[in-house]
Formats: C-alpha cells, sequence, structure tokens
C-alpha cells in the first residue's frame, strides 16, 4: 500500500507484518518471547531481508580512538555491501548512518517513534526513494515522540533482527552496554573494537574485532544458531504502545 506521510513530503510504499505471518523475522519472536512486538511497519522497501548480517549499536560519547576506529570500520562495512541494521540516534550512530547511505547497500533504520513520525535528512530521503533505506517501527503512528523506553525496546528489535550486534563503544552503565548485555544473555554475537575502552564489554563476553576484520562474513556469521530456539526471554509486555 502507498503512504504519504508529511514529515517525508513523499509517497513510499508501507508494509505491516504481523507475528507468525510471512515476512515477520522469526529470530525476533524466539530471541525476545513476549516482548517480541505483535506488528513490525515498514516504509520504503518490500519487505524485510531474510538476513540482517549487522546491527550498530553505539553510546551516545565515545573516546576518541574508537571514534576513529568506527569510521574505518563503517567504511570497510559500506565497500563490502553489508547491511547494516539501527536506531542511529546517537552521534555516533548517525554519522555512521552517513557513511553507509553513500553506499548502494541497503539501510534498515527502526525508530522509536511511529513510523510517520520519523524525521529523515535529503540524503535519508533520497535512499528511501530509491529503496536502499527501510525505515522500520513496533511502535504505533500514536507514538510521536521517543522516551527512553522506547529506546531501550527499539534497540532490542535491532539486536535480534540481526545476526550479529556491533557495538563500537557502550558507556559503562549505559543504554548501550544494557543492549549489549542482553544480547549476550540471549545467545547472541557481540563485537566491539579492540580498544582499551571496551575492556568492560570483553569481559562480559563481547568479542573484539578490528575494522578490516568486522567487513568478513566469518566474523558476524558466528552468531549460536541454537539460542533462537533455547534462549528466548519470557518476560511482561511493556507498557508503551506498541504492536
Amino acid at each position: 500500500m502507498i503512504a504519504e506521510s508529511h514529515k517525508f513530503g513523499l509517497q513510499v510504499d508501507t508494509h505491516r507484518f504481523r507475528r507468525g505471518q510471512p515476512g515477520y523475522p522469526e529470530r525476533v519472536a524466539r530471541l525476545l518471547g513476549f516482548d517480541a512486538p505483535d506488528v513490525i511497519e515498514c516504509l520504503g522497501s518490500s519487505g524485510i531481508p531474510e538476513r540482517v548480517p549487522l546491527g550498530l549499536i553505539c553510546s551516545v560519547s565515545c573516546p576518541g580512538s574508537v571514534i576513529v576506529q568506527t569510521y574505518d570500520a563503517v567504511r570497510a562495512l559500506r565497500d563490502a555491501g553489508v547491511v547494516v541494521a539501527g536506531g542511529f540516534h546517537s552521534p555516533m550512530e548517525m554519522e555512521c548512518l552517513d557513511f553507509l547511505l553513500r553506499g548502494p547497500q541497503a539501510v534498515l533504520l527502526f525508530a522509536a517513534t511511529g513510523v510517520k513520525h520519523v524525521v529523515l535528512r535529503a540524503d535519508a530521503r533520497r535512499a528511501l526513494v530509491e529503496g536502499r533505506l527501510c525505515v522500520l517501527s513496533r511502535f504505533d503512528d500514536v507514538v510521536e515522540r521517543a522516551t527512553a523506553e522506547q529506546g531501550s525496546l527499539r534497540n532490542d528489535l535491532v539486536a535480534a533482527v540481526s545476526e550479529g550486534l556491533f557495538v563500537p563503544y557502550a558507556a559503562p552503565g549505559g543504554k548501550a552496554e544494557a543492549t549489549a548485555l542482553r544480547a549476550l544473555t540471549r545467545g547472541q554475537t557481540v563485537l566491539t573494537l579492540a580498544d582499551e575502552a571496551n575492556s568492560p564489554l570483553v569481559r562480559a563476553g563481547a568479542t573484539e574485532v578490528s575494522a578490516a576484520e568486522l567487513s568478513l562474513p566469518r566474523t558476524y556469521e558466528s552468531v549460536t544458531r541454537n539460542a533462537w530456539s533455547d534462549r528466548a526471554i519470557d518476560s511482561p509486555r511493556p507498557s508503551v504502545v506498541t504492536r
């Protein structure tokens, strides 16, 4: 179906994927359990790719040494044509989105609001029209503003839909670290850059990689497959408006 959003000023395709029906990522239901959304809305694409190699989550503030490595890593991912998912909300994540949109590969942007309330810059709008960018959300269109809780739910969805989770940096005690730790608990592969600042995350179970290694398929294809069926966590549904 075609939808027009005043935020985009564009006519774009919109699709809704219901849990248990074709197009809904099975790994999301298995990994998130009761926290998996009933509906994922997709704007600007024919559907969610069968394989999403990497999800990207990063803290708001990053050490300088991590920033330089992250730029190199994202350039390598772009040049290798790796599909990347993310919320692209923190400053470092937005920088990564800028790099990724310069390549031909698909990029999945998961929103912490309803998809119609996402504001895109010109390059992202162009990628949306060209079919290189897909905007997705677990939230109903009545959700116009993002909250910290919605951001955490969004990040968990990014992690669950992806074969591996790339966390350039997670500040101790922060939201990115919490997302990474939950992914590790579910048996997912979490990758981080080889830097002293990431020692706490490595001690928790994340795998150190270089920028060059990150773009190699064997790096992010090492997800523990049986974790998808054995590690789903049954927890109460969130109180925010989801579908």
